[in-house]
């Protein structure tokens, strides 16, 4: 999904174990026989008919985009650029529209032009778009008024109405998780090259948001961006080249059916990519070391990402450079950490310096969303802006004192102007909770907020 032509792959080399059957010589179904955390459980015969039926259709994504994306990472390893990743907590169907999509995409990028300016380098835009249609639960069932039912696990595999019929386990929402993202990566494409992504056109959204706030250092900072577009124009910048912009899909590799069939052997090199996503991750709950997300992730070619919350070894954080980036290649593996404003500071420093005393070259990206959740006195599942920026400014502060990269920042987010976290400059009360309260699984900035944390994040980014 890039404006520019790809590269070459760097190989990230196999991981060492007995060697693979003769019909799978990458090991690709290995898996299988391993331990798979927060499986749906399947119908059989109906889920190995979807399987087939996904294996023969086209790749969302190409390999050389994916090549394309790790050598932006590796960029953001160094600090030559940083990275924005952020979407949904957990995609739709019924939210996969036009307007929806463009909403989302339009946030992001107004995040990036003013992270942009307040790191003097590129962002890397990688959105929660496009396959983030599961989520793992805490729990498999869910109770309500004393009716138990098995609990939403995201569109992909059931609906979130409480009925038996709708929480029934449905394999073929894979085949629409496929279409719906294909459609998805349709309009994201058509928007970042068509204009809509065009600087000064994000720029100007930006402008109207730092005024609407009456905040003075939002202001001062939009002033500031706007003097740089106009010394570029009068130094005779090409705009046309900035009218379009790469962004790369992402999703948490949940559905190990539905990325395995969705991996495909590339005809120039000869090794697996998972073509569901440019970039791919495997969340805290099933990143087992031997476990079978981790297992299947190690042998695709994939930028990937690990998810690691406060209880983190540092001996952990090295077996999973490890496993999934033996050969150290640059760009290849990304530490997203998720430690809650409260344990930053004490939880993370200890876990990069012994990766940085290593030797690995990972990119450290902060997700300051999963480990601040809490339930209002409403009820509910909520976070407070406040700790949100707090836990971004603890990891930016740990990375300055080590002298290590921070390299960019994970985060839900909508494009609408929902009322699911606390506080931010709307101020959002308890009592708000309820008016606008949209998502079916994790509270996510609106868009109000999402851009009052790249102004924030901004000026931790010049220090």
């Amino acid at each position: 999904m890039s404006a520019q032509a790809p590269v070459g792959p760097d190989t990230v080399g196999p991981p060492a174990d007995p060697p693979a059957a003769a019909g799978d010589p990458h090991g690709l179904d290995r898996w299988r026989e391993l331990t798979a955390r927060h499986q749906p459980a399947w119908e059989p015969s109906a889920l190995a008919e979807v399987e087939a039926a996904l294996r023969v259709l086209p790749p969302l994504v190409f390999a050389g985009e994916v090549d394309l994306l790790r050598s932006r990472l590796a960029e953001a390893a160094a600090g030559r650029a940083f990275v924005l990743q952020g979407g949904d907590c957990a995609e739709t169907f019924a939210g996969a529209t036009a307007d929806g999509i463009r909403a989302r995409l339009r946030t992001i990028l107004q995040m990036a032009v003013t992270l942009t300016y307040g790191a003097a380098t590129p962002v890397v835009k990688i959105g929660r778009m496009a396959g983030q249609f599961a989520k793992p639960r805490s729990s498999g069932v869910e109770t309500r008024e004393g009716v138990t039912l098995p609990a939403y696990l995201g569109d992909a595999v059931n609906d979130y109405a409480f009925t038996p019929e709708a929480r029934t386990v449905d394999a073929g929402r894979l085949m629409t998780t496929y279409h719906l993202s294909a459609a998805t990566l349709n309009l994201i494409r058509a928007f970042t090259t068509g204009g809509d992504a065009d600087l000064r056109q994000v720029h100007t959204w930006n402008r109207g948001f730092a005024a609407s706030t009456a905040n003075a250092r939002y202001e001062a900072l939009a002033r500031e961006i706007d003097r740089a577009i106009s010394f570029m124009a009068a130094c005779g910048a090409d705009f046309d080249a900035l009218r379009t912009v790469e962004f790369y899909s992402s999703h948490e590799a949940l559905l190990l059916p539905y990325e395995r069939a969705l991996t495909r052997i590339d005809s120039r090199t000869g090794l697996p990519y998972d073509v569901s996503a440019h970039m791919v991750w495997v969340g805290e709950r099933t990143r087992g070391l031997d476990d079978a997300h981790v297992d299947l992730l190690s042998r695709v070619q994939n930028p990937i990402g690990v998810k690691l919350g406060p209880t983190t070894t540092a001996d952990e954080a090295l077996a999973y450079v490890e496993k999934l980036d033996p050969l150290r290649t640059p760009g290849r593996l990304t530490f997203i950490t998720r430690m809650g404003a409260g344990r930053i500071r004490d939880a993370l420093p200890g876990l990069v310096e012994k990766v940085t005393a290593s030797g690995a070259s990972v990119l450290w990206v902060c997700d300051p969303m999963h480990g601040n959740t809490i339930s209002s006195p409403s009820g509910y599942k909520t976070r407070r802006f406040d700790d949100v920026i707090d836990e971004a400014r603890g990891f930016f502060e740990v990375h300055r004192a080590l002298g290590t990269v921070p390299g960019g920042l994970h985060v839900e987010l909508t494009g609408d102007d929902v009322t699911e976290i606390l506080g931010g400059h709307g101020k959002i009360l308890d009592a708000d909770l309820s008016t606008r309260y949209e998502s079916l699984c994790d509270p996510r900035l609106n868009h109000q907020q999402a851009l009052e944390m790249a102004f924030l994040v901004a000026e931790m980014l010049q220090g």
